[in-house]
């Protein structure tokens, strides 16, 4: 059942609302990290959150190391503060032993042939320039390393996860890869224990109020493990019961109540809605489906009044400009024109006009 408490707390701690971060990476600090499994979604979501930004200020924040895309957590692709990229890949690393190796035997990729892979892939790289995906697809087939059913994907995304690569700036359209330890060779490092409370204090600092279990399903820890990190930060947080649930936020925090006129367009994958294992708070559980309709992980961006959930929207960019279409799971009656200003901070950040607005 969806909580205007819980919902007004987390727009505020996340950004969403109030005071606007300055920079992109003080966004991406601020939450601990930002899921990116789609780029042009994710920037958006650093770009909302962050004072006048236009998407060419959070793409020189990757130009300029300030923020990297590497796969930190639960084997997906996070924005992450750059000098934090190897103690956070450090962290999850064993909890992925596991799935790589069974994937590994799927895939046929014994460690011969990654070795081969690294150092095909760490030649290309090496001198901190940054190699497009297809690039380095291509090299891998030139010395006889199949990278069809999946097998070159896997490959980049498992040198990714053990810290010998990471994103860097856009190529056009494509993707590039740079060598970690050369992109950002000033790097924070930290213990076992102070990475598990340095993340902590970001993740609930960030997403509060928030659960111990949202915490441990946001990183990929066990239980034990989230409750250690949090425990070494505790009193930096305040305990509240929100049907029968304790919720953990910021001891400062907003006082009033969500505005219900308020509208946002939140991109896919957005950390309001990815970043808890229950997302109940927010929305009508009979809508889960359709933030995620083909079950392929696939997450799409979501329509927020007052803090809760209330549709989907989807923006096709055109030469001309932009053409966005609202998918309200009920009329918007007067939060239509409230919507259309959410879409006008969008082409605003995108930096092109909106052609049409369909609703």
């Amino acid at each position: 059942m969806p909580s205007r408490i819980i919902a007004n707390r987390r727009l505020f701690n996340q950004g969403i609302t109030g005071m606007k971060h300055e920079t992109p990476e003080e966004v991406v600090r601020n939450l601990g990290a930002v899921q990116a499994q789609d780029f042009h979604q994710a920037v958006w979501g650093i770009g909302l959150r962050t004072q006048s930004a236009k998407i060419s200020d959070v793409e020189q924040a990757v130009i300029d190391r300030k923020i990297v895309l590497t796969w930190p957590m639960r084997g997906t692709i996070f924005f992450v503060p750059a000098e934090d990229a190897k103690w956070m890949l450090k962290l999850t690393a064993s909890r992925l032993h596991t799935n790589d190796k069974k994937k590994q035997a799927e895939l046929e990729l014994d460690e011969g042939t990654l070795h081969q892979c690294r150092a095909i892939i760490g030649n290309a790289l090496r001198g901190c320039s940054p190699v497009s995906r297809p690039r380095l697809i291509e090299l891998l087939e030139e010395a006889g390393i199949s990278t069809k059913n999946g097998r070159g994907y896997y490959i980049l995304g498992y040198l990714g996860r053990t810290g010998m690569i990471c994103f860097g700036p856009h190529e056009g359209k494509q993707q590039s890869f740079v060598l970690l330890d050369e992109w950002v060779p000033n790097s924070r490092e930290l213990s076992l224990e102070e990475s598990l409370a340095e993340l902590a204090l970001r993740y609930f600092t960030g997403h509060g109020p928030a659960t111990i279990q949202d915490f441990a399903w946001w990183v990929g820890l066990t239980l034990t493990e989230a409750k250690r990190g949090f425990e070494a930060v505790q009193s930096n947080f305040r305990l509240d019961f929100v049907n029968g649930t304790e919720y953990w936020s910021p001891v400062t925090g907003p006082s009033a109540s969500a505005d219900a006129d308020s509208a946002f367009l939140l991109p896919g994958f957005d950390e309001y809605y990815l970043g808890y294992k229950d997302r109940s708070a927010i929305m009508e559980s009979e809508h889960d489906a359709k933030i995620a309709p083909f079950r392929n992980g696939v997450f799409q961006p979501i329509m927020a009044a007052g803090g809760e959930v209330v549709g989907i929207w989807k923006r096709e960019i055109k030469r001309s400009g932009i053409e966005i279409t609202l998918s309200p799971f009920s009329p918007l009656g007067d939060r239509d024109e409230k919507f259309r200003e959410a879409a006008k901070h969008y082409s605003d950040f995108m930096g092109l006009p909106i052609t049409r607005i369909e609703s």
